[in-house]
C-alpha cells in the first residue's frame, strides 16, 4: 500500500510512488520490505518478529525504529508490533498483522491537511495509537471508585482480583508511555535533519499529550496503593472489633472463673458449704459481676 502525502493521503501505484517527488508513506509486509528495500535507499534490515518495546534509532541515512502498542481492549494481551524506517522523502511502515494498514486507511479517509507534510502524517499516526486512552483511563478511574465504595460499605472484605488486574494494566501503560515519550523526544531532536524545523512542534505536542496521560496513570497507580491500604485498615478494624469482643467476654468470665475455682477447692472447713443460701447467693454475685462489667465497659466505650 503506497500513499502520497498531499492535502490528504492519496493512494497510488508502485510506479507512481517511485516517480513522484511528493513525500510518501508506504505500508509493507516484512517480506515485501526485504524484497524492495534496496530500491528505497534505506539499507537497513527491519526485523519485527520479537519486538518488545517502542523506540527509535538514528542511522547514517535513516531513522528506524519499532513500536509495541498494547491492545487497548486487553492491555495484558499480546501487543501490536510493527517497525518503521524513514528519511526526508517519506516513511515505510512494516507490519504483517494489518494493524498499521487499518490506521493508515483511516487517516486517508478522515484527514485533510492545510499544510501537508511527513511530520503531520506521523503526528496523526502517533495520535491514533493513544486516541482511546483518555476514555480508557476514565473507565479505570470509575472501576477504582466502585472498589473504594465497596470497601467503605463493607461489601468487599478481601483483596479483589480486579485490583491486581488494574495494577498490572497501569504498569504496562506507564512503561508504554515512557517509551513513547522517548520516541517523541528522539523525533523532536531531529539529528539527521529529516524534518522541517517548523514542523517539530507536532512531535512536541504529541510528547506533551503522552506526558499528561502518564501523569494520570501515575495518579491512578497511587490510588490503587491507597485502596490497598484502605482495605487493609478496614480488615484491621474488623479484626480489632473481634479481639475487643473476645477480650470483653474473657474479662467478664475471669472473676466468675475465680469464684468457680475458689469454691471448687472443697476444703473441709468452708462455712459456705453448709449454708443453705450459698448457691443462690453465688448466682446473684455472679450476675452482679457480669452486669457491673458490662456497665463499666460501656462507660469506657470498649463496647
Amino acid at each position: 500500500m503506497y500513499y502520497l502525502i498531499k492535502e490528504s493521503l492519496v493512494p497510488c501505484s508502485a510506479d507512481e510512488f517511485s516517480r513522484s517527488k511528493a513525500q510518501y508513506a508506504a505500508v509493507l509486509t516484512l517480506e515485501e520490505w526485504r524484497k524492495q528495500r534496496e530500491s528505497f535507499d534505506i539499507a537497513i534490515d527491519m526485523e519485527i518478529g520479537a519486538l518488545q518495546e517502542t523506540k527509535a534509532v538514528v542511522n547514517l541515512d535513516s531513522l528506524t525504529g519499532t513500536f509495541s502498542i498494547p491492545d487497548r481492549t486487553s492491555i495484558s494481551s499480546t501487543p501490536h508490533n510493527f517497525a518503521f524506517a524513514l528519511n526526508k522523502k517519506g516513511i515505510f511502515l512494516i507490519d504483517d498483522t494489518g494493524y498499521v494498514a487499518e490506521m493508515v486507511q483511516t487517516i486517508s479517509r478522515t484527514k485533510k491537511w492545510k499544510l501537508p507534510s511527513l511530520e503531520r502524517f506521523m503526528y496523526d499516526l502517533l495520535e491514533m495509537t493513544i486516541s482511546q486512552d483518555l476514555t480508557l483511563l476514565e473507565k479505570t478511574e470509575h472501576r477504582l471508585n466502585l472498589i473504594e465504595e465497596g470497601i467503605l460499605h463493607g461489601s468487599i472484605k478481601a483483596y479483589p482480583e480486579e485490583m491486581n488486574e488494574i495494577r498490572g494494566d497501569l504498569l504496562d501503560l506507564r512503561i508504554h508511555y515512557e517509551q513513547l515519550i522517548d520516541l517523541g523526544q528522539e523525533l523532536e531532536e531531529n539529528e539527521n535533519e529529516f524534518f522541517e524545523e517548523n514542523n517539530l512542534r507536532y512531535f512536541h505536542m504529541f510528547t506533551e499529550r503522552v506526558m499528561r496521560l502518564q501523569n494520570i496513570v501515575t495518579g491512578q497507580r497511587e490510588y490503587v496503593m491507597q485502596l490497598r491500604d484502605l482495605l487493609q485498615s478496614q480488615l484491621d478494624v474488623q479484626q480489632n472489633h473481634i479481639m475487643t469482643i473476645l477480650t470483653v467476654i474473657t474479662s467478664i468470665f475471669l472473676p466468675l472463673t475465680l469464684i468457680a475455682g475458689w469454691y471448687g477447692m472443697n476444703f473441709r472447713y468452708m462455712p459456705e458449704l453448709e449454708w443453705k443460701y450459698s448457691y443462690p447467693v453465688v448466682i446473684a454475685v455472679c450476675v452482679v459481676i457480669v452486669i457491673a462489667c458490662l456497665l463499666w465497659f460501656k462507660r469506657k466505650k470498649w463496647m
